[in-house]
């Protein structure tokens, strides 16, 4: 019950700054109208390792949200990392989320927030020198955080939100 009453605090504030809650028009569907949209879209690129646990990415309304990539070589499995340390697991896994991009037709200019699992902060500029060079000017929103255990015994995991482009 505490939840609902924040929430309500929530919206009353929204609605007394002046913000407009609007109903989508591309949610026909819940307004009773047909609606033949799927409510997701999954993205699959050729070539790109993945567990059959998850998808690599799924488009939503108007985001695309890529799941956490790893350094794995393309198209090896069981997933196998590149080796070479943390700069060769961190460029695999950006090229790994770009070929997802590409897959849903977008760009790292359309990526408005990234997350970031390594597994040693020891590793933290490493990781930004090659981060960087996906976003040389006006990087995404991002979050960067040490965590026990990545997957495969990676160094470093990133997961994308990104605006999904029109058309």
């Amino acid at each position: 019950m505490r939840r609902a009453h924040a929430w309500a605090a929530v919206f009353a504030a929204l609605l007394a700054s002046g913000c407009v809650i609007e109903e989508r028009p591309d949610r026909a569907a819940a307004s009773g109208e047909d609606d033949d949209e799927p409510r997701k879209e999954i993205i699959t690129p050729e070539g790109v390792t993945r567990l059959p646990v998850f998808s690599s990415g799924v488009r939503s309304g108007d985001f695309i949200f890529l799941s956490g990539a790893i350094g794995a070589l393309p198209g090896v499995s069981p997933p196998t990392l590149v080796e070479g340390g943390i700069r060769a697991e961190a460029r695999q896994a950006m090229d790994n989320l770009g070929a997802v991009l590409e897959a849903a037709g977008a760009g790292w200019e359309d990526v408005v927030k990234c997350t970031v699992f390594l597994a040693d902060m020891a590793d933290y500029a490493a990781f930004n020198e090659v981060y960087q060079e996906y976003f040389p000017s006006d990087p995404p929103a991002r979050s960067a955080l040490a965590a026990a255990g990545l997957a495969f015994d990676a160094k470093v995991e990133v997961e994308c939100i990104a605006a999904a482009p029109e058309g």
